[in-house]
């Protein structure tokens, strides 16, 4: 599970992760938001959260749970700490050992990257900015991912560190 603010590298590091391990697949939310956008726009809520993209995702990760033997990486802000709870108790009462990577980059650094970026605005319902995004993620009470939550918990505190964490990862994952 990767944890962090928009354009933290979170979904950079899913797919090089996904490319190293054997079996594994990336699971998105921003792919669900999206594919929503694009061809479901009526049926998204018009206030409060986006149960619809919930469902969507909860489809997904419960279909790749209950039928296949891949690793599962969830690429999305998880800065919720019930929120990543409740997804992480649920892995493990299924027998996933579970790993957060938390990306903890200065402020500067993604105000940096969310003005210079070129990504799609296509995921947004009521954004208007990945500016706003990471405004209103700097306003909300993170509570940073602790040990006692997953099973290996990783930092970035600036992406020199990425190859090394996905390698730490790939041995992990090569005895499950």
């Amino acid at each position: 599970m990767t944890v962090g603010k928009t354009h933290s590298g979170k979904t950079t590091f899913a797919k090089e992760l996904e490319s190293v391990l054997q079996q594994a697949v990336v699971i998105d939310q921003d792919n669900h938001a999206e594919f929503i956008n694009s061809h479901y726009k009526k049926l998204r809520p018009i206030e409060g959260p986006n149960t619809l993209k919930f469902s969507v995702t909860n489809a997904i990760v419960k279909y790749a749970i209950e039928e296949s033997n891949f690793h599962i990486i969830l690429s999305n802000s998880n800065l919720s700490k019930s929120g990543r709870t409740n997804v992480l108790r649920h892995f493990q009462d299924k027998g996933f050992e579970s790993i957060i990577v938390y990306f903890d980059l200065p402020t500067d650094l993604l105000k940096e990257r969310v003005i210079k970026t070129q990504r799609s605005k296509a995921i947004f319902r009521s954004a208007s900015s990945f500016l706003e995004v990471l405004e209103r993620q700097e306003n909300s009470t993170l509570i940073q991912p602790s040990k006692d939550e997953a099973n290996y918990l990783f930092d970035i505190k600036d992406s020199s560190s990425t190859m090394e964490i996905i390698q730490q990862i790939k041995v992990i994952s090569e005895f499950r």
